[in-house]
C-alpha cells in the first residue's frame, strides 16, 4: 500500500497555530490531527458537532432535549476517530484512482431537484448564500462518494455470506421470529404544507410520477431519499415495522392488503401526497425461514461488516501516519508510521483539501 510522507516534524505539525496568517491579519485554525499530508482542524470538529446534533434532531424529532443530548454525547466521543477515518479511506481512494467525478455530478442534480430549483447556477448561488463555498461543498459530496467506494470495493466485497450462516442463525433466534401479523413500511412523501393552493395541481401529477416510476421498475427508497420531502427520505423513506391498530385507521386498511413490495395509490393527506410501501408482510405466528431471509441475512452481513470495517481501518493507519494533538481523544488510536520530512513547498498536497464535513444543502424538515 502506498505510503504518504508529510511536510513537518511532529512538533510543528501540532503546535496550537493561533497565529496571524503573514501580510494578511487572517487566523489559522488551530490543527488538531495530522492524517499524512492532510490536516483536521478545530473547525472540523465543530462542523462535524453541529452535524451530529442536527441530524439527532432530524432522525429523533419526538425526542426530548435530555433524549437528543444522550444521544449526541454518545456520537461525539468518536467524532475525532470519524474524521481521521475518512480522511484515510478518501486518501485511499485517490490512491487507487477512484473517480466519481460522474457521480458527483449526479448527485448535485439530485439535491437541486430535492429543493426544487430549477437551475445548477442557482443551487450555487444558494449554497455560496449560505456561507458554503461551492467547490468545498462539491468536494465534500465527492469524498463521500470516494469513502462509499472504497468501502464497498474493500470491505463489503469481501463479506461472504452463506445459506449455512442463515440456518444457524434462523435455529439460534428462532423465537425473535414468532410474531404478531406486521408490515414493515417505507414512504415517499410530497409536501404542500406551506405551500400556496396554485401549486397543489403540480404536487399531486410529482406524486403521481413517482408512483409510476416504482410501477415501471425504478427502486422506491432511492426514489424516496432524493425526492421525498419526508423526515424519513435520508433512510430512504424507512418508516419501521407496524402491527395491527399501530397506524392511522385510514392507512391500516390499505396498508395490511398489501404484500411485499406492493404499493398504495398516492394517498391525499392534510399536508401532502403520501405513498406507502410495504417491504414485507408478515403473517402472524413463527415466520418461516424463507420469509425471513433477508432480514437475517442483513443482521448477519451487519454482525460481519462492523469488525471487517475497524480492522480495515486499522490496517489503514498502521500504513499512514496519523498524530493527534494532546487534549484530544481519538478513540481508535494504533501506533503511526514514523514521519519522513520533506522540505516546505515540495508538495501542495499538504493544503487541507475538503476537510470540512458540510451538510447537504436545504436539509428537509420534518413533514
Amino acid at each position: 500500500m502506498k505510503k504518504h510522507t508529510c511536510l513537518w516534524t511532529a512538533c510543528l505539525l501540532l503546535l496550537p497555530v493561533v497565529v496571524a496568517a503573514q501580510d494578511k491579519g487572517e487566523v489559522v485554525e488551530e490543527v488538531v490531527a495530522r492524517v499524512n499530508n492532510e490536516v483536521i482542524t478545530r473547525g472540523d470538529l465543530a462542523s462535524a458537532q453541529k452535524s451530529l446534533e442536527e441530524d439527532a434532531h432530524q432522525d429523533c424529532p419526538t425526542c426530548s432535549d435530555a433524549q437528543i443530548r444522550e444521544k449526541v454525547a454518545t456520537g461525539q466521543k468518536d467524532l475525532l476517530r470519524d474524521l481521521i477515518d475518512n480522511s484515510l479511506m478518501v486518501q485511499r481512494g485517490k490512491d487507487v484512482g477512484i473517480n466519481v467525478d460522474a457521480e458527483v455530478v449526479k448527485r448535485l442534480d439530485e439535491i437541486r431537484q430535492q429543493n426544487n430549483i430549477a437551475t445548477m447556477e442557482e443551487l450555487e448561488k444558494q449554497v455560496t448564500a449560505s456561507g458554503v463555498d461551492f467547490e468545498d461543498f462539491k468536494n465534500n459530496i465527492r469524498n463521500q462518494l470516494i469513502t462509499q467506494e472504497v468501502i464497498r470495493r474493500e470491505v463489503g466485497s469481501r463479506v461472504i455470506l452463506d445459506h449455512t450462516d442463515e440456518e444457524k442463525y434462523y435455529e439460534e433466534h428462532k423465537q425473535e421470529f414468532v410474531r404478531p401479523e406486521q408490515v414493515i413500511v417505507r414512504e415517499i412523501f410530497v409536501s404542500t404544507e406551506n405551500k400556496p393552493q396554485s401549486d397543489v395541481p403540480a404536487l399531486q401529477k410529482k406524486a403521481d410520477g413517482l408512483l409510476d416510476r416504482v410501477k415501471n421498475g425504478e427502486d422506491f427508497g432511492e426514489l424516496a431519499k432524493r425526492f421525498s420531502d419526508g423526515s424519513t427520505a435520508k433512510q430512504g423513506g424507512d418508516l419501521g415495522t407496524f402491527e395491527r391498530g399501530q397506524m392511522a385507521k385510514d392507512l391500516e386498511e390499505p396498508v395490511f392488503k398489501l404484500q411485499r413490495n406492493q404499493t398504495t395509490d398516492v394517498i391525499g393527506t392534510k399536508t401532502g401526497f403520501l405513498i406507502l410501501q410495504v417491504r414485507e408482510h408478515y403473517p402472524a405466528g413463527q415466520q418461516p425461514e424463507d420469509k425471513v431471509a433477508t432480514e437475517i441475512n442483513n443482521r448477519i452481513y451487519d454482525e460481519k461488516m462492523r469488525p471487517a470495517l475497524r480492522a480495515y481501518l486499522d490496517m489503514l493507519r498502521q500504513d499512514s501516519y496519523v498524530e493527534v494533538k494532546p487534549g484530544y481523544t481519538d478513540t481508535a488510536e494504533t501506533a503511526g508510521m514514523a514521519i519522513t520530512e520533506t522540505e516546505p513547498g515540495a508538495d501542495d498536497s499538504t493544503k487541507k483539501k475538503g476537510g470540512h464535513k458540510f451538510l447537504f444543502f436545504g436539509k428537509k424538515k420534518n413533514a
